[in-house]
């Protein structure tokens, strides 16, 4: 599959049917696109079977919760609805999204209980996220933004307004041939990448950002599952910028990115190392197990 995203075969799961991909269309005057009501799963299919899909169904459902926004299916439905997709489009290996949000309505301002919340889900084969970074190491900016406390915003949810900065970031590190770019939290400390969690390492031992002020993602809490299986010491804790200058090595992880290791961040320097690998393998056999 190729070409611009809004014009391509296929089918796309939209409000409780399938639709020609091209048909899948909703009003300018939706409210999700005026005032960033909405929620989005990424996940990956491997082998026919959506890895961990039904964490992810559960995690879209508490996002909309977050949002103040009921969701119109259960989990299960949510499942059914990915099944569905996969089916009709024939794909056994794709990324998956699923995606809630307020539609058009009887409300047009701030407040939107009136308007009904609509649910879609799309699949398309999709390659690895940073390209040959997946075995160089990709090399991260650092962002001039921060995440928000959580004070400010639900952080914990998956919603399509925490992303805006992180299109810029990514933006301004593209322009100056990085891959991504790493964001600090709104106290100065070590936070993630635009989509993707990040580990370090430093004697054996693994030290990751605590995820109380960022999405937790599933991919980084089954690496942290992997690690602890196999014996490595896991720290989750605030880490310092200035940290990064004694840390080994550093890999990224995420539904998109998988398990990335990372080469560089800014002017710090890392070794794709036997843990990176180690962990990147483990991790591609448990999704395709």
């Amino acid at each position: 599959m190729a070409g611009a995203y809004d014009d391509r075969d296929g089918k796309i799961w939209m409000d409780g049917k399938l639709v020609k991909w091209r048909d899948a269309n909703v009003h300018i005057l939706t409210h999700g696109l005026h005032y960033a009501s909405s929620v989005f799963e990424g996940e990956r299919c491997y082998n026919g079977k959506i890895f961990k899909g039904h964490e992810h169904s559960l995690r879209l459902i508490r996002s909309a919760r977050l949002l103040d926004m009921p969701s119109p299916l259960s989990a299960d439905e949510i499942d059914a609805a990915k099944e569905a997709v996969l089916k009709a489009n024939g794909f056994e290996n794709a990324y998956v999204r699923a995606l809630m949000w307020r539609g058009s309505g009887t409300e047009m301002g701030v407040s939107a209980k009136g308007n009904p919340v609509r649910f879609a889900v799309a699949a398309w084969e999709w390659g690895a996220y940073y390209g040959d970074a997946k075995w160089e190491g990709a090399k991260l900016d650092v962002a001039k933004w921060r995440r928000p406390d959580p004070l400010t915003i639900p952080t914990s949810a998956k919603a399509a307004g925490l992303y805006m900065i992180c299109t810029m970031s990514k933006h301004a590190a593209e322009a100056k041939g990085f891959s991504d770019a790493l964001f600090m939290d709104f106290e100065g400390y070590v936070a993630e990448a635009t989509g993707a969690n990040i580990f370090f390492t430093k004697d054996g031992e693994v030290h990751t950002p605590l995820a109380d002020r960022f999405l937790n993602g599933i991919t980084r809490q089954t690496v942290i599952g992997l690690l602890k299986e196999a014996g490595v010491t896991v720290h989750e804790r605030r880490i310092r910028p200035e940290e990064l200058d004694g840390f080994e090595e550093c890999w990224l992880t995420g539904t998109a990115a998988e398990v990335t290791p990372v080469a560089q961040i800014g002017d710090w320097r890392f070794e794709i190392g036997p843990l990176s690998r180690q962990i990147s393998d483990r991790y591609e056999a448990l999704v395709r197990a």
